[in-house]
């Protein structure tokens, strides 16, 4: 599914001139953590709800233009960049802008988190393994390379955690016997962290996506 089609564009940005009480007064209607700015109708980046209520209210957005964030999505970007470009700047609105920087509306942070949630490592039935390798010795098309030479399918695999030069990688594949995966990821090096065929591991990542959207929608 195209991700321009969760494109809203329901909130316009604000010109440099308008005030602050102006911004103030839409944070106190709405959830969201920032609102986009534009100078002589480009956009150029948002404020944050933080920022616009430490100052005074008579001042304009021009005043206080050292505080804006530049941050941005295309609007051909991939889900997992916005994901990340929506952590990178602890936000949950996005400005969508096309090829020629023009502003097209913005993505809310739940609609991308649902999309992950409808991928099929999150849908399909399935076992999860959690291996681990040194940051530098492990490869991602060696751990597909394993599973596959297993006869399993896999259904997807990320870095899931990054610590004193530790990789850990969590896998999800079809359901089958995990004991001859276990022992190629040994031989090549990995240490098996965790391993469940019953889908728990995935059951509690459903629950707490399930509840990160609860909170979202509060």
């Amino acid at each position: 599914m195209p991700l321009n089609q969760f494109i809203i564009n329901d909130i316009k940005p604000f010109e440099l001139e308008a005030s602050i009480k102006e911004l103030q007064e839409v944070f106190n209607k709405l959830t969201y953590s920032h609102v986009p700015i534009k100078k002589d109708g480009t956009y150029i980046g948002c404020l944050s709800e933080t920022d616009v209520y430490c100052f005074e209210p008579e001042q304009t957005v021009g005043d206080v233009i050292y505080a804006i964030e530049g941050f941005f999505a295309r609007e051909d970007s991939l889900w997992l960049d916005v994901l990340d470009t929506f952590a990178s700047n602890d936000s949950n609105v996005m400005p969508v802008l096309n090829e020629n920087n023009n502003y097209l509306g913005y993505y809310q942070l739940i609609d991308i988190i649902s999309l992950f949630s409808k991928t099929p490592f999150f849908s399909e039935a399935g076992g999860v393994i959690i291996v681990e390798k040194g940051r530098n010795d492990y490869s991602l098309s060696e751990i597909c390379q394993i599973v596959e030479s297993n006869n399993v399918k896999l259904l997807g695999v990320f870095v899931s955690r990054i610590k004193n030069d530790m990789a850990q990688i969590t896998i999800k594949i079809e359901n089958s016997g995990l004991s001859s995966i276990f022992e190629t990821f040994r031989r090549y090096g990995y240490s098996i962290i965790s391993g469940h065929e019953d889908d728990s591991f995935l059951k509690t990542l459903k629950d707490r996506s399930a509840y990160l959207d609860r909170y979202l929608n509060l």
